[in-house]
């Protein structure tokens, strides 16, 4: 584990100045619900803020029966705080930037992370919009994250104070004027203590459980969710290949109900652990290696910037970072190299497991704060 990557901390001075100057300002809340989003609100209205909740309808499955019972939960959130609950419909905007882009990465034989798009194009849209409305100068979330203005004057989230929960990653995608206006109060905190805050508190969401992988799929269960959305060119049954020789192993029931590094819920008996090593769209193939499926190396494009312009990394410079291929990866030294104005190639320190297509690589300083990130090519 990288410990520069998770021990960031403002100084006592930094914070003071930052809570004078935010001082009685006004701040929009996304409003969940959940423990996380409710305990922001409660510390942000601790702090003296002029507090307001918004909720953003997205939900476009019928099978998922959640959001009635989210509205519902950060309804009586805002009743205890006192504090007023407005609800935004973002579904058709949801439905074309995340869903549609969720559906097609899978089809394409790639493993996609609709979070990060919903961030950027859906959740802090709705908030930004909502603070403009209504004339508030701050956004705030529930993520488990910092936010950070460098010496070079950009803002950028850095590490929270708990490994287990720290949600940078999901972030990267957020444009300096989203970021900047940003507040995320509960990044100081571990899950536990951000709980106990709430039962201290009384604060009706104190025992909520975490919310599910992907909120938007009943279950959980992506393959259902696509077969209702694009029951047509859902592929059938397919060949597993092996890697070495290529040769048949087996029949799977359609390429994309796997993703590369997949070892479990293959149905396939060889008497020793298969692993997903590629999948192949175009034939509704499936490889399967012997050994686990680890790379040193990445391509990423669809580059964003955030603790650095992109002006600060030119094409043909390279710098050090720190790079995660996955919300759960830990961090691994690297060296990222600006390869073509939207493009970027890492070589890690020593081998990384998995690195999937459709995933997210997110770069950070040593000092813990995003620089850069792309989609894995």
């Amino acid at each position: 584990m990288i410990q520069t990557l998770i021990e960031y901390d403002t100084s006592k001075e930094e914070k003071e100045e930052k809570e004078e100057k935010e001082e009685m300002s006004h701040v929009v809340v996304g409003l969940s619900g959940g423990v996380d989003s409710s305990t922001a609100a409660w510390l942000l209205k601790q702090k003296g803020y002029e507090v307001t909740g918004m909720t953003a309808r997205v939900c476009i499955d019928p099978q998922a029966g959640w959001e009635e019972e989210e509205i519902a939960a950060a309804r009586r959130v805002a009743e205890f705080l006192g504090i007023p609950h407005l609800i935004r419909d973002f579904r058709e905007d949801f439905d074309r930037e995340v869903a549609t882009r969720f559906t097609e990465e899978y089809l394409s034989g790639r493993t996609p992370n609709p979070c990060i798009i919903c961030n950027r194009e859906i959740k802090w849209r709705a908030l930004l919009a909502c603070a403009d409305e209504i004339g508030a100068e701050f956004v705030a979330t529930g993520h488990y994250a910092r936010i950070r203005q460098l010496e070079n004057g950009r803002f950028a989230a850095a590490a929270s104070a708990t490994t287990q929960k720290d949600q940078t990653y999901v972030l990267f995608g957020l444009p300096q004027e989203a970021i900047a206006r940003t507040l995320m109060p509960v990044g100081d905190y571990t899950k536990t203590e951000i709980r106990r805050i709430a039962e201290d508190a009384g604060i009706p969401s104190a025992h909520t459980p975490d919310s599910q992988d992907i909120c938007f799929v009943s279950g959980n269960d992506y393959a259902a969710f696509l077969d209702r959305r694009v029951p047509e060119r859902m592929p059938g049954e397919g060949d597993y290949l092996s890697a070495d020789d290529g040769r048949k192993l087996g029949r799977h029931r359609g390429y994309v109900h796997y993703t590369i590094g997949q070892r479990k819920g293959l149905g396939i008996a060889a008497g020793h652990p298969l692993y997903v090593s590629a999948i192949r769209p175009e034939t509704n193939e499936v490889v399967l290696s012997d050994t686990d499926v680890y790379g040193s190396e990445l391509d990423c494009e669809d580059l964003r910037f955030m603790g650095i312009a992109s002006d600060d990394l030119p094409v043909g410079v390279s710098r050090p970072a720190v790079g995660k291929v996955r919300y759960a990866h830990a961090g691994t030294p690297c060296v990222i190299s600006r390869t073509e104005e939207n493009r970027l190639h890492a070589v890690f320190s020593e081998p990384v497991r998995a690195i999937t297509p459709g995933q997210a690589a997110v770069f950070y300083d040593q000092d813990g704060f995003i620089l850069c990130g792309g989609w894995i090519s």
